[in-house]
């Protein structure tokens, strides 16, 4: 499940993070209303937690605007604005949830499960693009019938990239994903874990599927004719 949490605050946002990983949750982090918009329009959540007190635009807009473009996945406010017509307020935006701060990261968690149940799109246990399957029960992957051994950090490569294929994914959005650190140290690190996978998956002479988009980073993608 791919949750994206909108918190401003320096420490709460990154435990919101750090909470939701241990749980097994891919989980990106944004601290201001235009980013929330930019990654909400970019890639399926399954769920958003947003705040309400944001820079650049507020919780209220942001909700707004998502739920104007269509945009269906369950949101939780997650907010110290505690009073009633303000939850209300909330709700009548079109979000799903309401929790005010301070609060009991088991009952965060709870009521993520809980929205998260409301999904009905099945999730599939086994993650296909073209030729390739990735079994992420037992993080067995094959290519065709060629069976691959992947390091830890090449296995979360390629699930990331295939939860999202045809995006383009910025190194940032690699590095917070598969190292949960920004990318400006891990730019030479992620280049040579591409350059490990590619070899992998094309040890064979199979076509190469991961595409270098020049200034923006790496897009999973069907072989160039």
């Amino acid at each position: 499940m791919h949750i994206l949490v909108v918190e401003d605050h320096p420490t709460l946002g990154p435990d919101i993070k750090r909470g939701l990983e241990n749980n097994n949750y891919y989980v990106d982090l944004v601290a201001t209303g235009p980013e929330a918009l930019a990654r909400a329009y970019k890639f399926p959540y399954n769920l958003i937690i947003l705040d309400v007190l944001l820079p650049g635009l507020n919780g209220w807009e942001v909700c707004q605007q998502l739920r104007e473009h269509q945009q269906t996945a369950p949101i939780l406010f997650l907010t110290a604005l505690n009073k009633v017509d303000q939850r209300i307020k909330g709700l009548d935006m079109g979000a799903d949830d309401y929790l005010t701060k301070p609060f009991a990261f088991q009952e965060l968690e709870a009521r993520v499960r809980a929205l998260l149940r409301r999904d009905q799109t099945p999730q599939a246990p086994v993650l296909r693009f073209m030729d390739i399957s990735l079994d992420t029960r037992t993080h067995e992957v094959q290519r065709g019938d060629r069976p691959l051994t992947l390091s830890s950090k090449e296995y979360a490569l390629l699930d990331f990239l295939m939860r999202h294929p045809h995006h383009v994914l910025s190194r940032d959005m690699i590095a917070e994903h598969v190292w949960d650190y920004d990318a400006e140290h891990l730019s030479n690190v992620i280049d040579v874990y591409i350059r490990y996978l590619r070899t992998k998956l094309c040890a064979a002479g199979e076509p190469d599927v991961i595409h270098t988009v020049r200034g923006s980073g790496y897009q999973l993608k069907e072989p160039t004719l």
